[in-house]
């Protein structure tokens, strides 16, 4: 005969959670309550993740943005999705802090290179030049930034 199974506590769910990839605290909150977890029970669970060191919002929007601007995404796109996850503005300034110290913040290169794999070297007509700047804002590159690199 089997045993029945336990229901896992919200701690084991988020945990769960946290260990297929990072998260910030609302998203995981939000998840939990999602599976029926009680809104008090799921911020005590996301307190003790954080406080054991399992989420952390600075590790989460470093990490994020690390693998965004890897993407090919620029800095516009990055911060949106940032605050799309409910970070605050101290962890998004952190982590264009990060990548400005590992020099990852060099956007006009990024978008030079981005148009030089995806169009090539000749820009010179117009209709090519305003699909590569086009495309660079869709990525989230400044506009300052794309006539920089497109003039």
């Amino acid at each position: 005969m089997a045993r029945p199974r336990k229901e896992p506590t919200a701690a084991q769910r988020a945990l769960g959670l946290l260990v297929r990839r990072e998260h910030s605290r609302p998203e995981l909150a939000r998840k939990l309550r999602a599976r029926g977890v009680p809104a008090d029970e799921a911020r005590v669970a996301v307190a003790q993740m954080a406080q054991a060191g399992w989420q952390d919002d600075a590790r989460f929007a470093c990490s994020l943005a690390r693998s965004r601007v890897a993407g090919g995404y620029g800095p516009l796109r990055i911060r949106i999705e940032l605050e799309s996850h409910g970070l605050d503005a101290a962890a998004i300034g952190a982590a264009f802090e990060a990548l400005a110290e590992t020099g990852d913040d060099d956007w006009a290169t990024r978008a030079r290179e981005l148009v030089r794999r995806r169009f090539g070297a000749d820009l010179d007509a117009p209709p090519v030049r305003r699909k590569a700047q086009d495309f660079l804002l869709r990525r989230g590159f400044e506009g300052d930034c794309v006539r920089l690199v497109i003039p």
